[in-house]
């Protein structure tokens, strides 16, 4: 996926990595009791998604999970927490499911498992895997649940799969360390995986893996044949055919720290300073949704 030494991606590569194998992933946003003179707001993203609900940008940071409104470009904190909240993703109106590290004022396990909000990020709740499991890949299509991280007690990568919302897991096989991944909306069973090697096909959830060649990046897969890839030098490619080939389709003029689609099929990617660009038009031209 990530060529060239010292490239943004292989810097993303080797924060995910050195996570899962406990040597980034433990450490917790550091929150005082002194009064916040100024919110240093959405940097370090993680995450991204529209609500249904209203239309609302969230974007899920190392410091917090935030929120412009519709046709407003400045996003707010959310609840006045700061959660780390490494794995995001909308699955509906005011439902969000996501993974990482708590507000260092609670009184939670260093690694929250998979949780659950049903208010727009107001509250969180646990599902399962609290103070086991810390997913840093986390994608979701119904009732299924697919989750790439590091176990809290033996620090190792672990791929886990859920057919019950995640109440309940099976451990999978992965290719290689993932930093992305995608389900085929048409079909649970089919997942794209994406790592430092290039990208990776499964037809039976993850239980076994073929590679299909590159480009590889950050995926999203907003509708059945529209399977996109952010590559390390910005490009946006689209595949048809479940990443077998690809053709490019426009760009965000360098590298991402994360990507994602809208039910609608909008795109939307966070670039490292926190700037938040949205493309209507398939990954053709961009605008920018939210600056930090």
């Amino acid at each position: 996926m990530r060529t060239g030494q010292g490239s943004p991606f292989v810097a993303i590569l080797a924060v995910v990595a050195s996570a899962a194998f406990g040597c980034g992933g433990d450490e917790l946003p550091t929150v005082v009791d002194d009064p916040v003179i100024e919110d240093s707001g959405p940097i370090h993203v993680h995450g991204l998604g529209i609500n249904p609900a209203d239309q609302a940008l969230f974007i899920a940071t190392h410091t917090g999970l935030f929120r412009a409104a519709h046709n407003e470009r400045k996003a707010e904190r959310v609840a006045g927490r700061y959660q780390d909240t490494m794995a995001f993703t909308v699955v509906g109106p005011n439902r969000f499911m996501g993974s990482g590290h708590p507000d260092g004022r609670e009184d939670l396990p260093p690694f929250l498992g998979l949780i659950e909000t049903r208010d727009a990020g107001e509250s969180w709740q646990a599902i399962s895997l609290q103070g086991k499991a810390d997913f840093h890949v986390l994608e979701v299509l119904g009732r299924r649940v697919y989750g790439f991280g590091s176990d809290f007690q033996t620090r190792r990568p672990r791929f886990m799969a859920s057919t019950d919302g995640g109440k309940s897991w099976q451990d999978r096989q992965f290719p290689e360390v993932l930093v992305s991944l995608a389900v085929d909306p048409s079909d649970p069973n089919r997942i794209v995986g994406a790592g430092e090697s290039g990208l990776h096909s499964s037809r039976d959830g993850g239980a076994s893996w073929r590679r299909v060649g590159s480009p590889s990046g950050l995926l999203a897969w907003p509708r059945p044949g529209r399977l996109y890839v952010l590559e390390e030098n910005g490009v946006v490619s689209l595949s048809s055919n479940r990443g077998r080939s690809w053709q490019a389709v426009g760009g965000v003029g360098g590298s991402a720290s994360a990507f994602d689609s809208t039910a609608g099929g909008d795109l939307l990617a966070a670039r490292h300073d926190g700037t938040i660009l949205q493309s209507e038009n398939e990954g053709a031209t961009w605008k920018v949704r939210s600056t930090p």
